[in-house]
């Protein structure tokens, strides 16, 4: 097993019109910054959300901790610390 703790990325995250960051543990829990922040929002931010949305003419709204940005990271360090070839 790969020695580290923990890998993140940032991303545009287009279902949320924002970057986020997504975090990957060794244990193979994740984290998404969009989530922390989207996933149920405070007023102000449901706000900007449903004027981002207006701006765009679609629906914007976080996935959840399962939407595939998250999992596909997280699978593809997953292979990648199976076979280090794929790096």
């Amino acid at each position: 097993m790969i020695n580290w703790q923990v890998t993140a990325t940032t991303i545009l995250c287009d279902a949320v019109d924002d970057e986020v960051t997504i975090m990957v543990y060794q244990d193979g829990s994740v984290r998404c910054t969009g989530y922390q922040k989207y996933g149920e929002p405070a007023k102000d931010t449901a706000k900007l959300l449903r004027a981002k949305s207006k701006r765009q003419a679609r629906e914007l709204a976080c996935e959840g901790l399962g939407c595939s940005r998250i999992t596909d990271y997280k699978n593809k360090l997953l292979a990648e610390e199976t076979d280090p070839c794929q790096q």
